[in-house]
């Protein structure tokens, strides 16, 4: 059996994992791309293969059956998020699929929690400046008592409360499927979106992208925002509507932007928004570190092997 590997983080690592590919009588297939393969790619790929961990790649109805058509039985999307994986051409096609949920709350978070200090306190313009051969100092802002809004409150939404509470934050959060609970409720308060949003310093995505999460983060929010928002996105690109953004950024009503993930990945050369220096701007690599890799992998690995009906040989994992 043959298996397709498009995930960057796990390609990262992949020496860790041919082994245990290679100790149930696997070949895995590792093509060398730099963030997702095309549809086209996948078209030629996937009919050749029995199985595939997906990462970012359009994980399309016209994928898909390229895929069945050939020999193609299951597939996994590594990580939490599938919007870009088409989960009801699967069901069509007869084709087992999950994702790996809850692996990757801790760190994504400590990621954003890096992008709130680092908006506040410009601590990337000053390392800019000091590499340039200045001395820059500008004047930060203090984080205790400053009002944060959290779109999003699952793994990884609260994650990001606890730490910001740790920090003196006051947190408002949008989650319209979140289950409070006393204690939560007793932390945070929990409100309408976009309830309070003239209120706040900074807004911080963490929710899905789904058709209802599109561009939620739009020009009529931030003509609402009081002037100097700082912005944080390490959810999907699609939450914030990055012409809207573009414009907010120009005005100063939006100060800056931590963004982890943009609506075209990997970012243009072109793209204006590097044109703002006190933004801080990322690579989709939130959930990126040696410890939750290995977690999310393995995860990915065992849902595969369960599908195509491998006996999965524990001692291959250790």
């Amino acid at each position: 059996m043959k298996i397709l590997l498009s995930c960057p983080p796990m390609l990262g690592q992949v020496d860790l994992f041919k082994p245990i590919f290679e100790a149930h009588g696997l070949q895995l297939i590792c093509p060398d791309f730099v963030q997702t393969l095309s549809e086209d790619e996948l078209c030629e790929l996937l009919p050749n293969m029995d199985g595939w961990i997906i990462g970012d790649d359009p994980a399309s109805y016209k994928v898909l059956e390229a895929g069945k058509q050939g020999q193609l039985k299951a597939v996994v999307k590594w990580g939490v998020g599938v919007d870009n994986v088409d989960f009801d051409a699967c069901k069509k096609l007869g084709l087992p699929v999950s994702n790996t949920p809850g692996m990757f709350g801790e760190e994504v978070a400590d990621v954003a929690l890096g992008y709130i200090i680092g908006l506040a306190r410009q601590t990337f313009l000053i390392d800019r400046g000091v590499r340039a051969g200045n001395w820059p100092k500008p004047a930060g802002m203090s984080l205790p008592g400053k009002k944060l809004g959290l779109i999003g409150f699952g793994d990884i939404g609260q994650a990001i409360a606890k730490r910001c509470k740790a920090f003196g934050l006051d947190l408002t959060i949008w989650d319209p499927y979140a289950s409070p609970t006393p204690e939560d409720q007793s932390h945070y308060r929990f409100k309408s979106y976009p309830e309070g949003i003239e209120e706040l310093d900074f807004l911080v995505a963490s929710c899905a992208l789904t058709s209802e999460t599109k561009h939620m983060v739009n020009e009529a929010i931030f003509n609402r925002a009081k002037h100097g928002l700082r912005v944080v996105n390490v959810s999907r690109g699609g939450i914030v509507d990055e012409k809207a953004l573009l414009d907010a950024l120009h005005s100063g009503k939006v100060h800056s932007a931590g963004l982890d993930v943009f609506e075209d990945e990997p970012l243009p050369a072109d793209a204006p928004i590097r044109a703002f220096e006190r933004c801080i701007l990322g690579t989709h690599n939130g959930s990126n570190t040696v410890d939750a890799v290995i977690r999310a992998s393995h995860q990915a690995i065992r849902l595969l092997f369960g599908f195509l009906e491998i006996e999965i040989k524990e001692e291959a994992f250790l």
